[in-house]
C-alpha cells in the first residue's frame, strides 16, 4: 500500500510572497512599530493592527512593554477622550 502524502505541505517563502529566510512580523514588533511612531498609537489602531480585544492590548502595554522588555511608554489623552501611547525616547544631554 502507498503512504499518503501529508495534508500539510511546507510551501516555499517565494510562494507566501516573502524573501527567502525571512519571518512574517510579529503582532509584537507591529505593536512597537507603531509605538515608535512620533503621534504612537491608540488603543484602536493597537487593536486593529493585532486583532486583539482592547484588555488583551492593555495587557500588552503593561506586561510585555513596560515590565518585561522595560520601556518606558508616555500616554496622553486627546480632546476627544482617545489615550495614545507612545515610546518615550531618551534625550541626549
Amino acid at each position: 500500500m502507498a503512504k499518503k502524502s501529508s495534508p500539510k505541505s511546507k510551501t516555499s517563502d517565494a510562494k507566501k510572497g516573502r524573501k527567502p529566510g525571512t519571518r512574517p512580523k510579529t503582532k509584537k514588533q507591529t505593536c512597537i512599530d507603531l509605538l515608535k511612531r512620533p503621534k504612537g498609537a491608540s488603543l484602536a489602531e493597537l487593536q486593529k493592527a493585532t486583532g486583539w480585544q482592547p484588555h488583551s492590548v492593555r495587557g500588552f502595554l503593561s506586561g510585555t512593554v513596560r515590565k518585561l522588555e522595560g520601556i518606558t511608554l508616555a500616554t496622553n489623552a486627546e480632546d476627544g477622550g482617545a489615550r495614545r501611547y507612545r515610546i518615550e525616547t531618551e534625550k541626549a544631554s
